[in-house]
């Protein structure tokens, strides 16, 4: 049977909220973003590179994204010592290399489940705490801003992949 990504249902934030509900907002906005623009393709479909030379994928996204979320929250914020998730000697773009349609399962449960885990280890914790990553002191308000930003500029990737693949277009 070949596994195709879940339909996704994107929550709509408050548009007057306090600053902490718009920025949880957003980024939960986005994040199901992502996920939708995924939803009703196989794993070989987000394993397809569309615009060549690139090798930017649906998935690569997918993947990019699960590392993203746990480098700024479980290793930086909550400050965990982690494995990396992708092969290290295939440098910091690894987790747009090998991007197999058979793992494809594998790695949006991946994604998921760092989301999930990147909500927990903020839950209850002011937007002014800070911690230090390679030098530098962050606050989870920047860590927000930053994932939100990180998040709508790899949207953008994602919409001109979608549209490659199959003509979806939009929202």
């Amino acid at each position: 049977m070949t596994w195709t990504a879940p339909e996704v249902t994107r929550p709509t934030g408050s548009l007057i909220g306090g600053e902490r509900e718009t920025l949880t907002g957003f980024l939960t906005f986005y994040r199901s973003t992502l996920l939708q623009k995924c939803a009703g393709l196989t794993g070989q479909q987000l394993a397809e590179q569309t615009v060549a030379p690139s090798n930017l994928t649906l998935l690569g996204l997918v993947r990019h994204m699960a590392k993203v979320e746990r480098i700024w929250f479980r290793e930086g914020f909550e400050g965990l010592s982690l494995p990396p998730m992708y092969d290290p000697e295939k440098g910091k773009d690894a987790d747009f290399e090998d991007c197999s349609p058979d793992h494809a399962p594998d790695d949006y449960a991946r994604l998921v489940e760092e989301i999930r885990l990147a909500d927990d280890a903020v839950a209850g914790a002011s937007l002014d705490s800070t911690f230090i990553r390679r030098g530098s002191v962050y606050s989870l308000r920047t860590v927000h801003v930053h994932m939100i930003a990180e998040y709508a500029r790899h949207i953008g990737h994602a919409d001109l992949l979608r549209e490659r693949l199959d003509g979806t277009t939009g929202a």
